[in-house]
């Protein structure tokens, strides 16, 4: 049983590595869309809409925060120039963030 511990919580620490450097690879050439995101955060896009959120980056240690990263990691993959696509419904997405802050 430990080690199926160990093995989550090490294919977790590499899916945000992935996440991070997906994040920081944008960097030039959509360096216009990302001006206005302060050190520290990154951009998501969620719902129908793909509405654009500014989050902190450390969301990405909160296991909620991280279900929904699976959920875009399997509806979406992280191959793609789309950004980072949330599956989520904004109103449920905005509820959990606002209690991630806490």
């Amino acid at each position: 049983m430990a080690f199926k511990k160990s093995s989550n919580k090490l294919s977790q620490a590499a899916l945000l590595k992935h996440i991070i450097k997906r994040c920081s690879s944008m960097g030039k050439k959509q360096q216009q869309h990302y001006d206005d995101v302060p050190k520290g955060h990154f951009v998501v896009y969620v719902g129908e809409n793909r509405s654009r959120y500014v989050i902190p980056i450390s969301f990405l240690s909160r296991p909620e925060f991280q279900t929904l990263l699976q959920l875009a990691e399997e509806e979406f993959g992280f191959d793609h120039d789309m950004g980072l696509t949330i599956p989520c419904e904004e109103e449920v997405f905005e509820s959990l963030t606002s209690l991630l802050r806490y």
